[in-house]
């Protein structure tokens, strides 16, 4: 019985700890940088905003890089929107091909944002999240943009949200991208002309209705008259 007792008490012990390694692992994987909303329009322009929650107990946000890739999927226009107590700081490069937009020609796109907490009290505290939104577009015609983030806490330490794939400990903040819909069919244009003509069919049809009619009670008058003159003469 002792015995029994106590192999219970191992093996609850140990679904304990797994059960509470699962949890832990679930709350750490969670808790990354990532873009929302995560899906978007090939061709079309975005607002995303990069969530950032703070991982540590101890130490405080300060910084964010986001990477913006120009090899494959430049974006011609990024904007950011201003965040209170954060300083961004955009930096550009120049593209080998330029981009066609609109009839134009745009040669230098956004590469890199990083923004900077300016002092302790708009950092980024132990258990809490900041977005950061930025404008885009038009997006490239890809399955989807992998924007790499750098998180820096107070204490010194980077975290590097670079990997891609469904197994990654540092996931990049991915942006699914799916094609445009295509356009309604426009209505087929009215034919002005087969308009009159059809209504002039309708109106002569109604015309020979109307003159049939007036033909048959002309003819039903007349034998109605012709029957009462014979029966007169009758008599």
């Amino acid at each position: 019985m002792m015995r029994t007792r106590t192999a219970l008490r191992v093996a609850l012990a140990v679904a304990i700890g797994a059960l509470s390694t699962a949890v832990t692992g679930v709350g750490t994987a969670s808790a990354h940088v990532t873009v929302n909303p995560k899906d978007a329009t090939q061709g079309g322009y975005a607002k995303l905003a990069f969530r950032v929650p703070n991982e540590k107990d101890a130490a405080s946000t300060t910084r964010l890089e986001i990477v913006i890739p120009t090899d494959l999927a430049p974006i011609a226009s990024v904007s950011t929107r201003p965040v209170p107590g954060w300083t961004v700081a955009v930096e550009k490069t120049t593209l080998a091909t330029p981009l066609k937009v609109h009839d134009s020609e745009v040669t230098e796109v956004v590469s890199k944002l990083v923004w900077t907490a300016d002092g302790d009290a708009t950092q980024i505290k132990p258990h809490t999240f900041q977005e950061f939104e930025v404008s885009a577009g038009p997006l490239p015609e890809v399955d989807q943009i992998a924007f790499k983030a750098l998180q820096t806490y107070s204490d010194g330490e980077v975290v590097r949200w670079i990997d891609e794939g469904a197994d990654a400990d540092r996931p990049a903040p991915i942006l699914k991208l799916s094609k445009a819909t295509a356009a309604p069919a426009a209505p087929a244009p009215v034919n002005a002309a087969a308009t009159e003509e059809t209504g002039d069919d309708a109106e002569s049809g109604l015309a020979l209705t109307l003159g049939i009619a007036g033909l048959v009670a002309g003819v039903a008058a007349l034998v109605v008259a012709l029957l009462a003159y014979r029966r007169r003469a009758a008599a």
